[in-house]
């Protein structure tokens, strides 16, 4: 079992090393740069080149099933759990093959209709304590789905 890191803009890369730490788990911080290396000799960064989804591309290629993917794209998170890994974004929501159908088919609506309507408005809400908090959770149930599988 391996974590991989969709680091670019990922506001959870120290509460997954300690988590990945503590399960004595291998960790894959995957960026096109910009990210300070750990010393923690479990984690490895990778510093992809800054080509669109390179990054995305390099982790689809290394995961393997049972692996773990922290990432807020949708398609990459498609592309992995077809693979058999476990996909948990940065505000604590798992993704897998049971509801990646629907992210998919809302991701592609909203896309369409933002494309369709230059003054609608996207973007989210601002990351919170409680999504940290529902994050560490959904990591620790997903290490542990992770097992029971293996």
């Amino acid at each position: 079992m391996t974590i991989f890191i969709d680091a670019d803009a990922c506001p959870v890369k120290a509460e997954v090393e300690r988590v990945g730490t503590r399960h004595q788990m291998q960790m894959y911080v995957v960026s096109n740069g910009g990210i300070r290396p750990s010393q923690n000799p479990l984690v490895q960064t990778v510093v992809v080149d800054a080509s669109a989804d390179a990054a995305d591309k390099w982790i689809a290629d290394a995961c393997h099933a049972q692996d773990i993917v922290i990432t807020n794209d949708i398609p990459l998170a498609a592309a992995v759990i077809e693979k058999g890994a476990v996909v948990v974004k940065p505000n604590g929501e798992m993704i897998s093959d049971k509801n990646i159908g629907s992210i998919l088919a809302t991701r592609n609506l909203m896309a369409d209709l933002r494309s369709a309507d230059p003054f609608l408005k996207g973007g989210g809400r601002a990351f919170s304590k409680s999504d940290r908090s529902r994050f560490l959770d959904t990591l620790e149930r997903a290490v542990n789905l992770c097992r029971i599988r293996s």
